[in-house]
């Protein structure tokens, strides 16, 4: 008796690379990939020269130090505080109403539908945190520091345009923003009481 050779059925396999490649440009074009989105910060462009450098020294009272320690709490200008009233601390300094001498100083300056005004343009708020800080925490103090530029502004379009500040023509809005500037400057997490 003889044997007969048998053919076993076989999947195709160069069609199945061709499957799952088709399979993985698939899932790429339908699936939504996140972007990550930080905080917008505008930092301050490196000094040119060395007589520069002797400029950018900022005088203790144009400057807020925030700090959040790592169990979340808060200290806003050397005394410690509660994050409800970080907005108005936060406006008070960046406005000066009555040109307090602890507050930051005002220099006179000309800006479109203004005029001549006196603004706390140098002001800076510094703003520090522990590593061990909550990233809840952090972010609480970033919206309040915002909130407070946001209220300012839309305080002034108020008062100046009678309208909000979001709608302010392109031009109104600029000068808005050169009036109160946002200067929220981020300093390098510490580590307090760590080794």
């Amino acid at each position: 008796m003889a044997k007969r050779n048998r053919k076993v059925p076989g999947i195709n396999a160069s069609s199945t690379a061709d499957i799952a490649f088709m399979l993985l440009i698939f899932f790429l074009i339908t699936t939504s990939m996140d972007t990550d989105r930080g905080l917008a910060r505008r930092l301050p462009p490196p000094p040119e020269n060395k007589e520069q450098k002797d400029d950018i020294i900022v005088k203790e009272r144009n400057v807020l130090q925030v700090r959040l320690n790592k169990d979340d709490q808060l200290m806003v200008g050397g005394e410690w505080s509660d994050i409800r009233q970080l907005r108005q601390k936060a406006k008070e300094f960046i406005a000066n109403p009555n040109n307090d001498e602890n507050l930051p100083e005002k220099h006179a300056k000309h800006l479109p539908f203004f005029g001549d005004v006196m603004i706390t343009e140098k002001h800076v708020i510094s703003v520090q945190n522990d590593v061990g800080t909550s990233y809840d925490a952090y972010i609480q103090v970033q919206n309040e520091l915002v909130a407070a530029y946001n209220e300012l502004r839309n305080e002034l379009a108020q008062s100046q345009f009678g309208k909000t500040f979001a709608e302010c023509s392109e031009d109104e809005q600029k000068a808005i923003t050169d009036y109160y500037p946002q200067k929220i400057s981020e300093a390098e997490p510490k580590k307090y009481g760590g080794k």
